[in-house]
């Protein structure tokens, strides 16, 4: 039964998000460049980055995963099912650098129902993300 109580031994432990990503170096670059993430490791075709953070060059992990090649890897990503959340208490500076740099804005800064100011959009392989104030600013 899934709402077993695990014994702290069995329990998994989350280590990474893992992005599938079309072309890496492409992803590579929006990531470290435009959202200014430190790379902690660069395997070629997988790359890691502080805060749990991996992306893995799509076809690469797609045959890893399947034992075969994968049309679809190649081609679909970002199918608007999965949100990477990002922190910033500098939420104007960084809209206005993923607008610069010319990405996809969902839509721009807009505070939520539950009192946050947050923003969204499209990162080159068309994942959602979005950056949000710590929710401890402004009085949440």
């Amino acid at each position: 039964m899934l709402a077993a109580v695990w014994e702290e031994a069995m329990k998994p432990v989350f280590v990474n998000t893992i992005i599938f990503v079309k072309d890496i170096e492409r992803a590579k670059a929006f990531y470290a460049g435009v959202l200014g993430q430190t790379m902690t490791q660069d395997f070629g075709a997988i790359v890691f980055f502080e805060n749990h953070l991996v992306l893995h060059q799509a076809d690469a992990i797609a045959k890893t995963v399947f034992k075969r090649e994968s049309e679809k890897a190649r081609r679909d990503q970002g199918g608007n099912n999965l949100l990477v959340y990002f922190e910033s208490d500098e939420l104007e500076d960084i809209y206005r650098r993923v607008c610069d740099a010319g990405a996809s804005v969902i839509h721009a800064i807009e505070k939520q129902a539950w009192g946050q100011r947050v923003f969204r959009f499209f990162d080159p392989d068309g994942h959602i993300l979005e950056i949000g104030e710590p929710l401890h600013a402004g009085g949440q």
